[in-house]
């Protein structure tokens, strides 16, 4: 029946078939018979059956098979091209070969929403080798489950999927916990303390001991993310007139905004010997080594873990990220301070609040003045003065 593109046969067909089959059956072994008696006139019976017409209706189109994996490289060409980061790319790889391996199988066709939600679970129950601990709620909801259903989602627009077996899968509303606070004086001034007290003699790579010296350091004076600075190259140090500067751009790596910013650094910095070390060092990236390709994201990755443990061994309370509580603490000293507010979002990168703040330029000697403004850290100190 196949081969004549009936493809299904609902259950009251099929016995019917069988029974007019039964019924030309014998039909036909009479038929037989007559010819085995030496009768070969024609069979009058088989008239009642009409000649076979082949139908007109377009045969069904059948998908290419996909795989999981396949589909991630897909979706990465077309959001590639429309600015999406290489870091969100990274992220979806993992978790759809993570996917992949839970299920046993690569074929993105045969996925249900049953999967997805055993692969929910699965990951709920799941173990984070880096820390020892289960991995987190918020970690399963923002980058695995985002990352399916985005893929999923492109899939069916584009017309890989029929449906996305994520589209209705989700967590629970997550409990709103203690509100992220940056380090306090004496937090601050301990972890710049173990930052200067770096040995140069360490067993670790070049590259992270660099880190460890001054990324806490930048991180105090600038509110950067962590990813800004733990990227910075060589050439993004340079003096402009009277001034230090760090560029802080995507040509590094990944940066949210996707603009770069060039900002003054407060003059403790230069005094502390920052600007020589640039001076002094190889080029290309200060605080990693590149990946295979020139890849920046993996090798990003592992220095923010080591930068955290290496924070978090000093300041052991879950209430304070230990990289992103800088960036809260910067915003906190700089409204002590009374530094303009348009400045201190240009310096750490936070975007104008409002039409108005976008007009006009940040210039380096307002930068500078506001900058000065700044308390220096004396990290043998329990505070810092102003």
């Amino acid at each position: 029946m196949r081969s004549k593109g009936i493809l299904s046969v609902d259950q009251p067909s099929r016995d019917m078939v069988l029974a007019e089959l039964r019924i030309a059956l014998r039909d036909a072994f009479e038929h037989r018979q007559r010819n085995a008696e030496g009768d070969y006139s024609s069979d009058p019976k088989a008239a009642r059956f009409p000649e076979w017409q082949a139908s007109t209706a377009p045969k069904p189109t059948m998908r290419p098979a996909v795989s999981l994996t396949g589909l991630v490289e897909a979706w990465w060409t077309e959001a590639k091209a429309t600015g999406r980061k290489l870091s969100t790319y990274e992220s979806y790889s993992r978790t759809f070969a993570v996917f992949s391996d839970f299920l046993g199988h690569n074929d993105a066709a045969t996925v249900t929403r049953e999967d997805v939600v055993r692969f929910k679970d699965h990951r709920l129950a799941s173990i984070n080798p880096r820390n020892g601990r289960p991995i987190s709620p918020r970690t399963v909801k923002d980058t695995d489950l985002a990352g399916l259903k985005s893929v999923f989602r492109w899939a069916v627009d584009n017309g890989k999927l029929g449906a996305n077996p994520a589209e209705r899968v989700r967590i629970q509303k997550l409990k709103s916990g203690p509100r992220r606070r940056g380090f306090t004086d004496a937090e601050a001034s301990a972890i710049l303390a173990a930052s200067s007290r770096v040995n140069a003699d360490s067993r670790e790579r070049p590259e992270t001991i660099a880190a460890k010296r001054w990324v806490p350091w930048l991180l105090a004076y600038t509110g950067a993310r962590v990813g800004e600075i733990g990227q910075i190259r060589k050439e993004d140090v340079k003096k402009i007139g009277d001034f230090w500067t760090l560029t802080i751009t995507p040509e590094a790596g990944p940066v949210k905004t996707d603009k770069p910013r060039t900002v003054v650094l407060h003059p403790h910095l230069e005094e502390l010997g920052f600007p020589q070390f640039a001076k002094a060092a190889r080029s290309g990236p200060l605080f990693i080594h590149l990946g295979p390709r020139g890849n920046v994201v993996g090798p990003l990755k592992g220095l923010k873990n080591r930068l955290r443990e290496f924070v978090r061994a000093i300041v052991a309370d879950t209430a304070v990220d230990p990289n992103h509580g800088w960036r809260h603490r910067f915003k906190t000293v700089c409204r002590e301070a009374d530094v303009d507010a348009g400045i201190r979002d240009h310096i750490q990168g936070h975007r104008p609040r409002t039409v108005g703040e976008h007009y006009g330029e940040t210039p380096l000697k307002a930068q500078a003045t506001q900058i000065a403004k700044l308390p220096r850290y004396e990290p043998m100190m329990a505070t810092h003065e102003g």
